[in-house]
């Protein structure tokens, strides 16, 4: 069927990279005072929900606690890399555990936070070290690329001060393994401009949770993406060596197509139910290239069927909150809920609550809110939020 997004062998991977984003984990732990966010089973997703749950309190003018920044940039192995979770930090990481989402993700929230200049630094190079001869990155180092492990590095490359386009293996740049991610313009109408998550048996199948992270990467952003412009969603004439921007505006028709087809959502990996979390990045990737009426059609439906994928989960309540910025709404008045104060009670008591419209006005001026959230590739799929390898995907607990 054309709405499956790919072969048994594919669905099972992106499952595993969904897993980070969704929330609903198996086992119940007791919150960490030391800094991790959120009560269920860190092992699969906690440096990403604690990364993308501070990012979010950044971005919402919020100052996260002392205690867990000190807890993520511990989690960094001695090589610069992060892996999901480290239970004892005092134990050499295991590079095969290591991952590019959590590392990239970790990126962006402390290159946002500020005054961890060496933990970023020691973390991109690290990044790159696992670059593919294709330009791309995978979940883990040696696998094959993915469009969202691509997206979320491209993201922190950008939040360090990078330019992605500049960060080459073999002369590919992560756009160029992106481009090949891409379904070609002899796919099905309905496929035209979206992106596979990987190939699969050399063959590509359109996904929609990969073409949000690949349009958001194409636009040179990560989830902090600065209230723009509202222009119409035009799909670009399809060419085989579409430029980045290009590629980005079919990805966002592709997306906008989906959205009005099922009355405001997109739906998960079965192609079945609604996926909140799928669709609060396809918002993103939308108001990204400067179409907020587009994405105000889907944030005015996650703000109607979020309340249970979001409850407790700091990864579900951060993609939310930076989808709220992203369309110029108020986190804190999202269908009667207060997102931030939701958020801030899933770690520790924040060291500060700033006024949010000052900070989101200061980091416009700057031309700095670049940061990037995506995929997780794990075991299973849990219900819950968005935010790793994620890919519609991530692995994120709440």
């Amino acid at each position: 069927m054309a709405h499956l997004y790919r072969p048994r062998r594919a669905l099972a991977a992106l499952a595993a990279t969904a897993a980070l984003c969704t929330a609903a984990a198996p086992a119940a732990v007791a919150q960490d005072a030391d800094g991790l966010y959120g009560t269920t089973d860190p092992q699969y997703d906690g440096v990403w929900r604690t990364s993308l749950a501070m990012l979010a309190q950044d971005t919402a003018g919020v100052t996260p606690a002392k205690q867990a920044v000190a807890w993520l940039t511990g989690q960094q192995c001695a090589d610069g890399g992060f892996a999901a979770y480290r239970e004892d930090t005092a134990k050499a990481c295991d590079a095969k555990t290591e991952d590019t989402n959590a590392t990239a993700l970790s990126v962006q929230a402390l290159a946002a936070l500020g005054g961890q200049d060496a933990v970023v630094g020691k973390a991109v190079t690290w990044l790159k070290g696992v670059q593919n001869k294709d330009g791309g990155f995978p979940y883990n180092p040696g696998g094959a690329s993915d469009a969202n492990s691509t997206s979320v590095v491209t993201g922190a490359l950008v939040a360090a001060g990078e330019k992605p386009a500049e960060v080459l293996k073999d002369g590919k740049s992560p756009f160029d393994g992106l481009a090949a991610l891409r379904m070609p313009c002899s796919a099905k109408a309905g496929e035209q401009g979206s992106y596979a998550f990987t190939p699969d048996k050399g063959k590509l199948y359109s996904n929609e949770y990969a073409s949000a992270a690949a349009a958001l990467a194409g636009r040179g952003t990560g989830l902090v993406v600065p209230p723009g412009a509202d222009t119409p969603v035009k799909a670009p004439a399809c060419a085989a060596a579409a430029s980045a921007e290009d590629a980005a505006e079919a990805a966002d028709a592709f997306l906008a197509g989906r959205i009005d087809a099922n009355g405001g959502f997109l739906k998960d990996l079965s192609a079945k139910a609604p996926d909140p979390n799928t669709t609060a990045w396809a918002t993103l990737a939308l108001a990204a290239g400067g179409h907020k009426g587009a994405a105000l059609k889907s944030y005015a439906w996650l703000e109607g069927n979020s309340a249970a994928w979001s409850k407790g989960s700091p990864a579900a309540l951060g993609t939310l909150v930076l989808t709220a910025h992203a369309v110029g709404k108020d986190p804190k008045s999202f269908a009667g809920t207060d997102l931030v104060a939701a958020l801030n009670k899933t770690g520790p008591a924040p060291s500060a609550a700033a006024k949010p419209q000052a900070k989101a006005a200061e980091k416009d001026d700057d031309g700095g809110s670049a940061t990037v959230v995506w995929v997780i590739v794990g075991v299973g799929l849990v219900a819950g939020i968005g935010g790793g390898l994620l890919v519609s995907m991530r692995r994120k607990n709440a």
